[in-house]
């Protein structure tokens, strides 16, 4: 499983400025890191993971991260339109650990797999100063990433999407293609 360690190292190797922040109490969630850090929730930064089936592209079953602030999640109609899934759902414990490397719950934004599309709330993007620091999970219960969010942004590679916005409504007499 990864951990801090292994965030550590890579973010090191990358010459990243960033600190391993021990936490007062371990975590069963990231959405518990504002109370951990006496933060607002939109410093604290989660990775959930949805399963998603099918698509455009006929795509077999597939993992898809997406990078919210704490204790929001964002409509799974969003994530579908936005991944180019038919249908996504949260994705179960086991799944996620096996395929990030994580402890589900608790998993970081960085050293996912290549495969796995990673999508960042547009809000995140555009609200949040370039050199204000983020604290995300690092897999580990009593641990967490402190690190600038311009930085994060860059490393992780997510997609901006605007995860947040109700879809405009579909007119049935000009059908999208």
């Amino acid at each position: 499983m990864k951990d801090a360690l292994t965030i550590h190292r890579a973010l090191l190797e990358g010459e990243a400025v960033h600190e391993i922040v021990r936490l007062p109490v371990a975590l069963a969630h990231a959405d518990e890191l504002p109370k951990a850090l006496g933060l607002p929730a939109d410093r604290c930064l989660v990775t959930c993971v949805y399963s998603c089936d099918g698509g455009r592209d006929g795509r077999r079953p597939f993992l898809a991260g997406v990078i919210v602030p704490a204790g929001e999640r964002p409509p799974v109609d969003a994530v579908r339109r936005s991944v180019g899934a038919d249908t996504v759902r949260p994705a179960h414990a086991d799944a996620v650990n096996a395929a990030t490397e994580y402890a589900a719950g608790l998993v970081c934004p960085l050293l996912l797999p290549d495969d796995m599309p990673l999508l960042i709330d547009q809000r995140i993007v555009d609200g949040l100063p370039a050199d204000d620091v983020v604290y995300t999970a690092t897999g580990e219960a009593s641990t967490a990433l402190g690190i600038r969010g311009r930085t994060l942004y860059a490393l992780c590679q997510a997609t901006p999407a605007d995860l947040f916005t109700p879809a405009a409504p579909q007119d049935p007499r000009h059908p999208v293609a």
